[in-house]
């Protein structure tokens, strides 16, 4: 699989822990809204190490974009990207990924989880083909919710922020439950996108499962 260095022309912090990185665009490079690549940073000790994060970015922008949540207690790759700076580079591989826009539909994301969604909303967006989707996204606590603003603008009361540790404000306090999945699919013709940690994921997966939603309409990444 062929590799690409690619210099960091921007950061941005976005919450507490997560942060958005920009880069040079390799000439020809491609991607679907909804897939991801390996990357690795380009610096001593650390260019073997890579880790999969999904583009944010559109495919038509001129320069690759990805939003990363650091985990500094495992003193590994997250943490080291937290610390990066425009003119520092990274290493990344192919685009790949099972996730892409399917048609309209039911969207739950946990925590960074939303990542493979920024993309495909943006482009939806762009397209003017959001009408009819929706988003259920879990967090921890308001703080922790990513991209929350811009969101919003794409959909309204289309979505709904879900918090384990926190209630009001506004938002649902608990868990992606069955009776709210429920609630805001529309039907057999729904479309159900599921991105997040594994342990939300199986419990969403038995959810739809028991709602009756086959296999054929869930989209993960494999």
């Amino acid at each position: 699989m062929e590799s690409y260095i690619v210099t960091i022309i921007q950061t941005k912090k976005l919450t507490h822990d997560v942060i958005e990185i920009r880069t040079e665009k390799p000439a020809g490079y491609s991607f679907i809204p909804g897939q991801a690549t390996e990357v690795a940073i380009n610096k001593k000790g650390w260019e073997q190490k890579t880790r999969p994060f999904t583009f944010t970015c559109l495919p038509s922008d001129e320069y690759l974009e990805f939003i990363i949540k650091s985990y500094p207690s495992h003193e590994g790759v997250t943490k080291e990207m937290w610390n990066v700076q425009p003119g520092d580079s990274l290493i990344i591989g192919e685009s790949w990924g099972a996730i892409n826009y399917k048609g309209k539909g039911l969207f739950m994301a946990g925590g960074a989880g939303i990542t493979p969604f920024i993309s495909i909303f943006r482009q939806l967006a762009k397209d003017e083909q959001l009408d009819g989707n929706r988003l259920l996204f879990a967090n921890k606590a308001s703080e922790d919710i990513i991209l929350e603003k811009e969101l919003g603008s794409f959909l309204g009361n289309n979505i709904v922020h879900v918090l384990s540790n926190e209630m009001g404000g506004g938002y649902r306090s608990g868990f992606i439950t069955e009776s709210l999945i429920g609630e805001y699919a529309t039907g057999t013709s729904d479309r159900f996108y599921v991105c997040g940690p594994p342990p939300m994921m199986d419990q969403i997966l038995h959810h739809l499962q028991h709602l009756g939603f086959g296999q054929d309409a869930i989209t993960v990444e494999i």
